[in-house]
């Protein structure tokens, strides 16, 4: 493993395969239960640099992996980009890590989709579920059926069925990625993520790996029937408590969006929202979420 100078607690790098995947892994803590944290589009695990040495001093053994397809993880030989086996692949580090019940998961934009997914679906291996920015209870697709807001701000997930994404998004170094940021966290500024996010999204192939799970979703790209069950599972409420964080400011999902989820969930499920920030919540304001999921977990 090799060190990387984040937070009071090293940040070490690592290699682990699931589901035929070589996936990269950032971890803090070497102890204790094990938290899964997933990142989404467009992002990489370093996203999380702030909370894994959060939750290895709250005594977590915190890991993060580059999501399948995501430099430096590996490519899927099966060309499987779906949200339902991003919770395949949560479930299956568990198993690898020696996961047990005490285990928690964390999710941010598309990691929240797989993390409703993977403790829906196998949910004696995780006591508690944290996400982000997409609300649990398929508030989502129904915002797409009578909030127009969404649907205009939800412009890139039909733009990336084109294939004339291929040739706009790499451009001018990734500017498009750029441009998504400052959307989506207005006056945040994400210089520092935005060298780790390119450096996993500027090879060709690692490119149409991040857009195939658009395509899978709303497009022609490809689709694995036998994932059916558990992508289902990614729209359903966990039975384990469950802690959702959005920022007020989100230019990507609106608040109005995850205001809505509180009707389709039970008590179990916490929604709060955190003034002054936008999508990237976790990196604007890393103190307050970061204390609220350390409290909450605990």
């Amino acid at each position: 493993m090799s060190d990387d100078a984040t937070g009071d607690r090293a940040i070490t790098t690592r290699r682990v395969s699931v589901n035929g995947v070589d996936l990269a892994v950032l971890q803090a803590g070497d102890d204790g239960p094990l938290a899964v944290c997933l990142h989404g589009f467009p992002d990489s695990a370093h996203t999380w640099r702030h909370l894994l040495p959060r939750l290895a001093a709250a005594g977590y053994r915190a890991v993060a992996p580059f999501m399948r397809g995501y430099a430096p993880s590996g490519l899927a030989p099966d060309g499987r980009y779906q949200t339902g086996v991003l919770a395949l692949d949560a479930n299956a580090l568990h198993e690898a890590l020696d996961g047990d019940d005490d285990a928690v998961l964390i999710g941010h934009d598309w990691g929240a989709l797989a993390v409703y997914g993977a403790a829906s679906s196998e949910p004696h291996r995780w006591r508690s579920v944290v996400a982000m920015a997409v609300p649990p209870g398929g508030a989502m697709g129904a915002a797409f059926l009578g909030n127009l807001d969404q649907v205009k701000r939800s412009w890139y997930m039909f733009f990336f069925q084109h294939g004339l994404a291929d040739l706009v998004v790499p451009a001018n170094d990734l500017a498009f990625i750029d441009m998504i940021w400052r959307d989506w966290s207005p006056g945040y500024d994400a210089t520092a993520d935005l060298v780790h996010v390119k450096a996993a999204l500027r090879d060709a192939e690692h490119l149409a790996a991040a857009l195939g799970y658009y395509r899978a979703t709303l497009g022609d790209g490809y689709r694995d029937p036998d994932l059916d069950g558990i992508q289902a599972a990614t729209q359903q409420v966990p039975e384990q408590p469950t802690l959702y964080l959005h920022g007020a400011d989100d230019g990507c999902v609106g608040v109005e969006v995850a205001e809505s989820a509180r009707s389709l969930v039970g008590p179990h499920v916490t929604i709060e929202v955190v003034p002054d920030a936008g999508h990237f919540l976790h990196l604007e304001r890393p103190d307050v979420v970061d204390d609220r999921i350390v409290e909450f977990l605990s």
